[in-house]
């Protein structure tokens, strides 16, 4: 593919966004990230239920309690403005920032498809910054699967987005961009998560089919996940073959190291790519 809608689409997990060590949001993260954001990318980004879940405790000294779905709607409920009030703090104030927060109808339904790729596209020519959140807030999952089936009777290509993974690889297919990056809190994607140096520098191969077949090669290879409810470097893996039968270039890295030097090589990373 020689032409793109744009630069970049990027998306940062939220473990990504925290300390460990401090148990709190990793302020010098979204700085990080906040000041390399520009209009020529789109920005999805997961951690409002984390920062939110961080947010309660620290005012109440404990968690929440009730079911898992109502848990989860909760915090994400509280911690949505704190993760875009840190993004707009580390912002370039000359850029507007714009959120979107989007579900799984959004892209299973071709006016409102349309509709959002019409808007998230006008955010470069105005100058803004789109940044994009599944709305885990107002997502019930039990009526999420019973649209999900129904659609399923009628339709072929039906999008979940079980996670801001998908929706990432989702966007990335909606709005066609040069390079799809992945920040995580490792470095890429391993052979063996238990060896550091196992690192895996690059996916590719010399036609879209062989990298799908290395891609999937390398998913055997995957396992475990962050946290509860994501989906590991397997899920990340399989969202994007899409991506790349497109003609975008993956990269899967950590995001400890911000956005540049990842897309320019001086980290450690994952290339994913048809050569």
């Amino acid at each position: 593919m020689s032409s793109y809608d744009i630069d970049l689409v990027g998306k940062i997990g939220s473990m990504a966004l925290i300390s460990r060590e401090y148990n709190d949001i990793d302020y010098n993260i979204f700085a990080r990230i906040g000041r390399e954001l520009d209009p020529n990318c789109i920005w999805i980004t997961s951690g409002s239920t984390e920062i939110g879940r961080l947010d309660y405790i620290k005012r109440h000294g404990k968690e929440l309690t009730g079911t898992d779905e109502e848990i989860k709607t909760d915090y994400s409920a509280q911690g949505q403005s704190i993760l875009m009030k840190n993004y707009r703090e580390f912002i370039d104030s000359r850029y507007s920032v714009r959120q979107f927060l989007v579900e799984h109808q959004h892209f299973n339904d071709k006016d409102k498809r349309k509709h959002l790729k019409s808007a998230i596209l006008r955010c470069k020519a105005q100058n803004a910054i789109p940044i994009i959140n599944y709305n885990d807030a107002v997502s019930y999952e039990e009526n999420r699967r019973w649209e999900i089936a129904s659609l399923k009777n009628s339709s072929v290509d039906i999008v979940e987005c079980i996670d801001n993974d998908e929706t990432a690889s989702t966007i990335a297919r909606l709005i066609i961009p040069r390079y799809l990056l992945i920040l995580t809190s490792v470095d890429g994607v391993y052979a063996n998560i238990d060896d550091p140096a196992s690192l895996v520098a690059e996916i590719a191969g010399a036609t879209v089919q062989e990298v799908l077949d290395n891609i999937s090669y390398h998913q055997t290879l995957c396992k475990g996940s962050s946290r509860k409810g994501a989906g590991g470097t397997r899920a990340k893996l399989e969202f994007i073959k899409e991506n790349i039968k497109l003609g975008t270039t993956v990269i899967i890295s950590n995001s400890r190291y911000g956005i540049s030097k990842v897309l320019q090589g001086q980290v450690p990373r994952t290339v994913i790519k048809v050569r």
